[in-house]
């Protein structure tokens, strides 16, 4: 089957205008050029008529969280992903930023990528935002830059992470009778903001009867140079990924952080022009599942630990608009003895974490967040759980700063839990 050009992706658009209720920035503006009809419109525009993109354009297009929601709604299965993407890696190749702007987003993801990078500079904001008591945030100037002069401030999302990184074992072996082999990647933020999640999924997979893999040499999987249009540095990193997972034994591949997983399904396109990776990273992306999706694929036995919370679930965009998953996490979660699980008004509107959004478009963001906490405040849950790391530490900087004390963890977190009292109880 031919691939489509973005031209012939664009004309799928019929303007019926099911998107713009689905759209975030449409929600918060009514602005028809920030809609995905509107944005489409924009890149026809350019793309028929080979016009280039003008100053507005492109801040339209930036515009987009790239949350895809619209993509799920379409009637006409319109690609708006690949698109958008495209479009953004244009921007990036053409060099249509100032410069100092494309510098220091460079910056934030080439540290955002680099485990030892991330960590250090983690501290010092940390160390900083101590001695002056107020929240983590980038440095003005820094700010300024990234956000092509919009703001002084961009916040740092760090309320609650607890971090303490590391790497998996290579090797964890399987409680019982191993019922198959999976792999497992530390990842670039989750090892360094959510080892314990990982740790958890770990010890999730394992109890379920999983052997887990995690190969040492797997670096960053390339998702967010994908979403911010670095798609060569992206295309590096899945190469470089395909490799060293050629050399791990497995059946499947578990992910634990939406926007990765939704990036690994779609090495085949990302690669689709390299003769040498393109089937290898196909193939990759068809062995790859969420760990929810996994879970319930595997069939597992409900845990028989209680917990006695009120929970509600946040819909990751990667994971929900991306990926299609929606129901998985919510079976688990019920299978949980105690565990109430509340309806959450827009469960599936973005929070405004979308990657780094949060910090180059810091405005936008905070409303998006204000909105979603408002939200999960009236579903009246104790705790909100959640398929993906921005989210989560996005929703926890929400909360923290409306003065809740209402628990945002990630799913695999609250099962592990469950299954770990049954385990103990059993023991007693």
């Amino acid at each position: 089957m031919s691939r489509k050009s973005p031209a012939d992706i664009a004309a799928g658009c019929i303007r019926c205008g099911f998107c713009l209720d689905a759209c975030p920035t449409f929600k918060l503006t009514a602005n028809e050029a920030e809609s995905p009809r509107g944005r489409i419109y924009l890149m026809r525009h350019v793309l028929d008529a080979g016009r280039p993109m003008d100053a507005a354009a492109l801040t339209h297009l930036d515009n987009c969280l790239g949350c895809r929601a619209c993509e799920a709604v379409c009637p006409s299965g319109v690609q708006y992903g690949l698109l958008i993407e495209g479009f953004r890696a244009r921007i990036e190749e053409e060099g249509l930023r100032p410069s100092a702007e494309a510098g220091a987003r460079g910056m934030l993801l080439d540290t955002l990528t680099d485990r030892g990078r991330l960590g250090a500079s983690l501290a010092g904001l940390s160390m900083v935002a101590g001695i002056l008591r107020k929240a983590p945030a980038m440095p003005g100037l820094f700010a300024r830059l990234l956000t092509g002069g919009q703001s002084h401030e961009a916040a740092v999302p760090l309320s609650g992470t607890g971090r303490s990184g590391g790497h998996l074992p290579a090797f964890t072996a399987a409680v019982g009778r191993a019922r198959c082999t999976v792999c497992l990647l530390d990842g670039c933020v989750m090892s360094v903001l959510f080892a314990n999640v990982n740790r958890a999924t770990a010890e999730l997979l394992s109890h379920c009867g999983c052997n887990v893999v995690c190969p040492h040499s797997a670096g960053c999987c390339g998702a967010l140079d994908a979403h911010a249009g670095r798609r060569e540095r992206a295309r590096q990193r899945a190469r470089a990924l395909v490799d060293a997972l050629e050399c791990a034994d497995y059946d499947v591949l578990v992910t634990n952080s939406a926007g990765c997983g939704s990036t690994l399904r779609e090495y085949g396109e990302l690669l689709a022009d390299d003769d040498r990776y393109a089937a290898r990273a196909a193939a990759l992306g068809a062995r790859t599942r969420d760990i929810s999706e996994f879970l319930v694929e595997l069939g597992v036995e409900p845990p028989t630990g209680r917990l006695d919370v009120t929970v509600a679930y946040h819909d990751a965009c990667h994971l929900a608009h991306a990926q299609r998953i929606t129901s998985p996490p919510r079976a688990l979660l019920r299978s949980i003895a105690g565990l109430a699980l509340v309806p959450l008004a827009e469960s599936d509107l973005c929070c405004g974490s979308a990657g780094t959004y949060n910090v180059t478009h810091p405005e936008t963001a905070a409303a998006l967040l204000e909105r979603k906490v408002a939200n999960i405040i009236a579903s009246g849950a104790s705790v909100v759980a959640a398929g993906n790391p921005g989210c989560i530490a996005w929703m926890r900087e929400g909360l923290a700063r409306a003065g809740s004390t209402i628990r945002v963890t990630h799913t695999v977190e609250l099962l592990a839990e469950a299954y770990r009292r049954g385990a103990s109880q059993a023991e007693a």
